[in-house]
């Protein structure tokens, strides 16, 4: 029996407190997706309670960092591995937590010479989509995709 589909009682302090940020991180739309995808038993169940478990519970719920810094060291990483539709997740995530327009626009500035153009031009339609899709740029905020150079 896995985490997911194990009694409330049984189920690890990591997996409950996993489960509780994530909904206080990305809402509980994307919790209630989450345990779906967890208590589901299909193909990759597994994954989502691995992540619920040890990426939230026990990483995430550490001390020794606030959530807003967590939250630009994971931008940091997702940018130079070239994940956008993660980024997009914790660009969600990460405005949640408190980081501003402006120190989203840093942190793919600072990963220009780190990650190089590339990588923070697909970050910075990643970012973009998810700064749109809340209200927080206008209509003249152009990516080089709306701009057709990519």
């Amino acid at each position: 029996m896995n985490q997911s589909t194990a009694p409330q009682g049984e189920q690890s302090s990591n997996y409950r407190k996993g489960v509780e940020l994530i909904g206080e991180m990305l809402g509980p739309q994307f919790q209630a997706g989450m345990l779906a995808a967890a208590g589901s038993g299909a193909f990759a169940a597994d994954c989502a309670t691995i992540a619920l478990e040890s990426a939230f519970g026990a990483v995430w719920s550490r001390p020794g960092l606030e959530r807003k810094q967590r939250s630009l060291v994971t931008l940091g990483i997702l940018i130079g591995t070239g994940k956008p539709a993660e980024l997009k997740n914790h660009v969600r995530a990460g405005l949640n937590n408190g980081l501003t327009v402006l120190e989203l626009q840093e942190v793919l500035i600072q990963s220009i010479p780190y990650c190089g153009f590339p990588c923070v031009a697909e970050a910075i339609e990643a970012t973009v989509a998810v700064l749109r899709e809340r209200g927080l740029v206008d209509g003249d905020t152009k990516t080089g995709m709306d701009r057709g150079i990519l």
